[in-house]
């Protein structure tokens, strides 16, 4: 089905508002067409293109991207090395885009870790885009969910220990705020590309109750009409959050 056919089946009253994408399946796509996984990685950022623009289209004002994992460290280095030059080279071409579509730029995870020069040009994108208010696009980068929780449990002692806080004041909306990006709701939807089906360490508290959209598109391949048919098929759910299907009806 074609783009501008999907998109007329979105009810736009119903828009997930915050969309995660563990973005799977670059060196399979190289490896099919007999080229080496930088191929695919180099490929990719038309998808993450492609997702940017269909999330802007649609209305969903919160999207996160799974950029480069904790884990992903322990990659071969030259494939680390061209994903952390192929980073640098996309933000200094996107930061137009964010601009013109009024896209703020953040990022959560153990950046510090991140090349002196990387590191450089996120600082430089999203001071230069902290101001825009339409949409605000997310990298998880030197990302681990267990690692942001287990920072929070550390932070929230921490500041018990020091008679900051009481431990029966502790709830879930106050060790949200010691998570990265507390402002941002919580995730709606997550898109996971390739045909693998789990989660990988990806934001386990903020997809508590998000809707999980499993699709065998490898990701160099995934485009509008791709988004628009996650968000087609989350539409078509009950989302319940522990009651029943007749409570949600009712």
């Amino acid at each position: 089905m074609k783009e501008e056919e999907l998109i007329k089946k979105i009810n736009f009253d119903r828009v997930p508002k915050h969309v995660a994408i563990i973005m799977d399946g670059n060196g399979r796509w190289a490896k099919k067409k007999g080229m080496m996984r930088s191929f695919g990685h180099k490929n990719a950022i038309k998808a993450v293109r492609a997702a940017i623009e269909g999330a802007n289209e649609v209305g969903i004002p919160y999207v996160t991207l799974y950029a480069f994992s904790s884990e992903n460290w322990s990659r071969p280095f030259d494939e680390v090395n061209f994903l952390m030059n192929l980073l640098i080279r996309s933000l200094k071409k996107e930061l137009n885009t964010f601009k013109e579509n009024d896209i703020q730029l953040r990022t959560i995870g153990d950046v510090d870790r991140l090349p002196k020069e990387v590191f450089e040009e996120l600082q430089k994108v999203k001071e230069e885009t902290k101001d825009n208010k339409k949409a605000i696009l997310t990298l998880a980068l030197s990302y681990g969910a267990k690692d942001e929780i287990l920072n929070a449990v550390k932070d929230i002692a921490q500041d018990v220990k020091e008679d900051k806080i009481e431990i029966d004041k502790i709830t879930p909306e106050l060790f949200k705020s010691y998570l990265f990006n507390p402002d941002i709701p919580d995730v709606d939807l997550m898109i996971r590309t390739s045909g693998e089906q789990r989660i990988s360490n990806f934001l386990l508290w903020q997809m508590a109750y998000a809707e999980l959209y499993f699709t065998d598109i490898l990701w160099p391949d995934f485009r509008r009409k791709d988004l628009y048919q996650a968000v087609i098929e989350y539409q078509n759910r009950q989302r319940r959050f522990g009651k029943t299907g007749d409570q949600i009806t009712n």
